[in-house]
């Protein structure tokens, strides 16, 4: 069953000489959650941050931290980002050899546990991993940069997913990253996601303007 829309802004577009007061800016301007993009310049062609940077961004929000795992291999970094303070951790498919233990891992340790599909990644591959996830994210733009044009056939694939999770009757979150704006958000809401990942969208303008960047975020 699809959920009430969550936003979950990226702090990747924020400015991280003052990342805690932005992700408390973000916070105050009505996001649900707080999106962490973890990239390693292996997995993906970016360098972002560890799980020092999730611990000292921890205190600035109550609001959950989505963080999502851009790294291989992911399994040794799993304990680090639970003890840092993430609330949700999400890892490729193509992250690991094991991809069922690393989410059985995740919930081990207290944490919700994601699956990414980055463009190419075909919704079959949840077939064996979908009642061990509490959220599906749908990559619309390639991994490793911000700033990226939306990639339509996502659109076909969170059709799929939003039909797997629903056939299922699993409670999953179904969250859409890349190229979402004002018109993108729509079209992925439309097609079955409930939570949209917006970076650029989100912190476009400055903290005078986050709180109307979620609003048309949430109004699309």
């Amino acid at each position: 069953m699809q959920q009430p829309v969550r936003i979950a802004p990226s702090i990747l577009s924020a400015d991280f000489a003052k990342l805690g007061e932005e992700v408390r800016a973000i916070d105050e301007a009505g996001a649900d959650w707080i999106h962490v993009d973890v990239m390693d310049g292996h997995f993906v062609p970016n360098i972002t941050i560890g799980p020092q940077v999730v611990k000292a961004i921890r205190p600035h929000t109550a609001k959950p931290l989505d963080v999502h795992l851009m790294i291989a291999p992911v399994d040794p970094y799993l304990d680090a980002f639970a003890e840092a303070g993430a609330d949700t951790i999400s890892i490729h498919v193509e992250a690991g050899p094991h991809t069922h233990r690393s989410l059985q891992h995740i919930r081990k340790l207290g944490k919700r546990a994601g699956v990414v599909l980055t463009p190419q990644t075909p919704a079959k591959a949840l077939d064996y991993l979908i009642d061990s996830v509490d959220l599906v994210l749908v990559m619309s733009v390639n991994p490793g940069f911000g700033g990226q044009s939306f990639i339509p056939s996502a659109l076909r694939k969170i059709e799929a997913v939003r039909m797997m999770i629903d056939k299922g009757g699993y409670t999953v979150d179904l969250e859409v990253d890349g190229g979402i704006d004002a018109e993108t958000g729509p079209r992925a809401i439309a097609a079955g996601a409930d939570a949209l990942v917006a970076g650029t969208a989100s912190f476009r303008g400055g903290p005078d303007a986050y709180a109307a960047n979620i609003r048309a975020l949430r109004g699309a």
